[in-house]
């Protein structure tokens, strides 16, 4: 069973960003869309986005530095690590969870530390760029295309963004531990 699961996921990993690039340009000849001419003006309205988003972008930068620097994230992991032990996550990964939602350099940086210190085929590796891979920036994210559009009341965004990368944890967690 492991087997077959491995080599599916093999299959699907090699197949997967070539076919949705080809339904994506097959769906706007189908639909006799300029797909160049498109992509070319969604660039040109992405320069403006990004130039707007700066002030989003600083203040996000800053409260994460904040967040490090005054050891709140240290000491969340210190609290956490016995319930993580619990479901097979090391705790060496509980940064990597941790920073995730908040910074995609943050996290990518714990978990390029991760892989020089235990290796990439190490179960800590993989369980790592698993999660990196599975989940996203939700602070991020919001804080940079809610500011674009001038939304201020998130609502439901922020609980559902951080159950959505709660569900992308645990499910590396137990895809790692299950494959390892």
């Amino acid at each position: 069973m492991s087997d077959f699961f491995r080599a599916a996921i093999s299959v699907i990993s090699l197949v997967a960003i070539p076919l949705v690039l080809l339904v994506f340009l097959g769906w706007g000849l189908f639909k006799k869309v300029k797909v160049y001419e498109v992509f070319v003006e969604g660039a040109k309205d992405g320069f403006n986005v990004a130039i707007r988003i700066i002030p989003y972008l600083v203040a996000m930068l800053a409260a994460i530095g904040i967040f490090r620097a005054s050891g709140a994230l240290e000491l969340l992991i210190s609290l956490l690590t016995p319930i993580t032990s619990l479901i097979g996550m090391p705790p060496e990964t509980l940064p990597m969870a941790l920073m995730r939602p908040l910074s995609g350099s943050g996290s990518l940086g714990i978990m390029t530390e991760l892989m020089n210190v235990h290796g990439p085929d190490s179960l800590i590796g993989i369980m790592a760029s698993t999660m990196y891979g599975s989940s996203e920036t939700t602070f991020y994210v919001l804080a940079v295309y809610f500011g674009a559009v001038g939304v201020k009341n998130t609502r439901h965004a922020v609980p559902t963004g951080l159950i959505a990368d709660l569900a992308g944890m645990l499910a590396a967690v137990w895809i790692v531990n299950l494959l390892f």
